[in-house]
């Protein structure tokens, strides 16, 4: 695999003219210990690896091709987000010239342009998506995969490139990206759910809908959840366990995060999971989906009443929540630098990409914010984001799967009618076909290895290998009344090739992304900041000091700009207890948002992000503990193209009001 374009990624580099300096503004003090002090520290549980902490972002229905089948080449057309791929960068398993012009299907697929990011979803049943494989010919999807909402089923064929899913590509660009992993088996969401948690879908105490043989293959409601359906009558309730029953019975912190988790209200004893929000499209879409919440199948962690914490400090710990949380508690999380071992994100469903009622720039968003609190943590050092997908959509990809888990069953359709593969063990639970679809799958971290593409065969319980290995739990099979081999966590392969745990080995510099465009905004960090210079042309300083041009010092210093923007952010500032309270005001166009970091040394003590609104951004930064002497509050502005900073000085608590420029 080519490693040409990773030279570019060891030095710290500033992206548009956006200098990646601190913004400070007067910081004042604080007093109170946010946390409670006998809490142990959420993390600290020992690891096989340098990683600590383990953030899976668990995205919704789409197929590798459907994003990657042109990586690492985008048209750029007029009026989208450029994309242009850095020099050596590797190719992928992709859609080639013959697969575009003279497709085995009855339509050649065709380029989806940002304006169309809104789609119909398609036809991704378990039995639909073995008939699209047409035995591995893969040349039927436009007969039983097209979505039965779509107008034009010829929609199934086609692709988005690095003009739409530019965030990603981006990322791609600076970190892991595979074009060899899986959905453990074919079908829907729930179906990857479970897999990604437990590698067993068989299990089912009710032969509800979406249920067969005991086995899973649809989106049937939790049993254990009353926002679901019939507040959980009737729905799947799943014996056995999953990766969260043992890490609790070992005391590894851990939690499921998900959009809308926190009920809206509560009627007679029963909560209502009624939070929304709209999408691009303007559609109003309910935040919260059951049947994305797999350990709500499992009465060893889930958490029917959708109770919260008992206080932020127990987030991850073994309370009242049963490490079933709402979005706004890994906020919390990483606030307060208080990150779980083990954190799943669930995005409400405006932003989890699913085709219907979310789109590629609404995810785009979720996963830009969420980075950009990780990256801003003390704890980042320590962390990998894995982003997967739960199902491919039905969209189309040109890559037969390997058939590991055989099924006969009247599903079953991949090899001729009641069959999938070579069914060897007759013991083993029908309705398991897989592997299913392509999915994209990418890691990001320091030790992630840059501008690299992975080929190792993997599946969706290659992520939940690398929890049991990490932290030492063992195989799922082996915590069963019955010890068994049937999780796919058996046959799973390694993440560990898209790391690079080397001593020594390059560390990936941290990269910030516009949440709109995805366009990359700068870049900070990475094994050779030290000594680095900023790239010709872009001013130095702030901060770091020295620099072209506009050169400043840490205390009560700016920063370069190198585009000759003069910035005057103007707050007033409220400081007590263990609150900063910032009312500022930004000048200038095109500003999109205020991060901002409360720092003492090289450490961050407490950030928040703010949106600017009609040149004012209002935020509130919170830490764990108590402050007294001087500071710095850092602030990053973002532009639309790039990002400025200041820096000041300060001391703390009080109240007052400052202009930087």
């Amino acid at each position: 695999m080519s490693s040409e374009g990773v030279s570019r990624k060891k030095r710290r580099r500033w992206i548009a003219g956006g200098l990646m300096v601190a913004l400070a503004i007067f910081a004042f003090g604080i007093t109170g210990a946010f946390a409670n002090p006998d809490s142990p520290p959420s993390g600290s549980e020992p690891s096989t690896t340098p990683i600590k902490h383990l953030v899976v972002i668990f995205q919704e229905n789409q197929s590798f091709d459907h994003y990657f089948g042109t990586y690492p080449h985008a048209v750029n057309g007029p009026g989208e987000p450029a994309f242009t791929a850095a020099p050596g960068t590797p190719t992928v398993n992709g859609l080639t010239p013959e697969l575009l012009t003279a497709n085995p299907n009855s339509a050649n697929p065709k380029r989806l342009g940002r304006g169309e990011a809104l789609t119909c979803s398609q036809d991704h049943g378990y039995a639909d998506e073995q008939k699209a494989f047409d035995a591995g010919l893969m040349d039927r999807f436009v007969e039983y995969t097209a979505g039965g909402s779509c107008a034009d089923k010829s929609i199934v064929m086609d692709y988005f490139d690095g003009n739409t899913v530019t965030g990603l590509w981006n990322l791609a660009q600076h970190f892991s990206l595979s074009d060899n992993s899986f959905g453990t088996m074919f079908g829907p969401s729930t179906v990857g759910a479970l897999n990604l948690i437990s590698g067993e879908t068989h299990g089912s105490e009710v032969e509800a809908g979406g249920v067969e043989h005991g086995t899973v293959i649809g989106d049937p409601e939790p049993g254990y959840d009353l926002c679901a359906a019939n507040n959980g009558v009737g729905g799947v309730k799943m014996s056995g366990v999953n990766v969260g029953t043992i890490m609790s019975q070992r005391g590894i912190t851990w939690g499921w995060f998900q959009g809308g988790f926190a009920p809206t209200e509560v009627k007679n004893g029963v909560p209502i999971c009624g939070a929304k929000h709209k999408n691009i499209g303007g559609a109003e879409v309910i935040d919260y989906s059951p049947h994305h919440e797999p350990f709500q199948y499992y009465p060893s962690t889930s958490n029917p009443q959708h109770l919260p914490p008992t206080s932020e400090a127990m987030i991850g710990h073994n309370d009242q929540a049963n490490h079933q949380y709402d979005m706004a508690e890994f906020d919390e999380t990483v606030r307060h630098e208080n990150l779980p071992a083990v954190s799943f994100l669930k995005a409400p469903e405006y932003q989890d990409g699913h085709p219907g009622y979310s789109d590629p720039l609404d995810e785009q968003a979720f996963i830009a914010e969420k980075l950009d609190e990780l990256e801003h943590s003390n704890q980042w050092e320590s962390t990998a984001v894995v982003i997967a997908y739960d199902d491919s959509d039905g969209w189309y990809d040109h890559v037969m799967s390997p058939i590991v888990t055989p099924s006969k069953s009247a599903s079953d359709f991949l090899s001729g009618a009641g069959v999938c593969g070579n069914v060897k063990d007759e013991a083993a639970p029908a309705d398991r076909c897989g592997y299913g679809p392509r999915l994209p799958l990418l890691v990001i971290s320091p030790y992630a290895k840059q501008n690299f593409v992975d080929n190792t065969l993997t599946d969706q319980s290659s992520v939940l290998r690398f929890i049991e290995e990490n932290w030492q739990l063992g195989r799922i099979g082996e915590h069963e009344k019955t010890p068994n081999t049937y999780s796919a966590d058996y046959r799973a392969g390694t993440l560990n090739n898209m790391f690079d745990f080397e001593p020594g080995a390059a560390k990936a510099p941290k990269v910030f992304l516009d949440p709109s465009t995805g366009e990359v905004l700068g870049e900070e960090g990475g094994s050779e900041e030290e000594g680095g210079a900023p790239e010709e042309g872009h001013g130095g300083g702030g901060e770091h000091g020295g620099g072209h041009d506009n050169g400043g010092g840490h205390e009560g210093g700016s920063g370069g700009h190198g585009h000759g923007h003069h910035e005057k952010v103007h707050c007033a500032v409220d400081s007590h207890g263990h609150s900063v309270h910032l009312n500022c005001r930004v000048s200038g166009k095109g500003r999109s948002a205020v991060r901002f970091r409360i720092v003492r040394g090289d450490k961050v003590l407490g950030t928040s992000r703010a949106q600017v609104k009609d040149t004012k951004a209002n935020a509130t930064v919170k830490t764990r503990q108590a402050l007294a002497g001087s500071y710095t509050l850092l602030a990053t502005v973002s532009r639309a193209d790039g990002i400025d900073a200041l820096s000041q000085g300060v001391r703390l608590p009080g109240k007052g009001s400052v202009e930087l420029h």
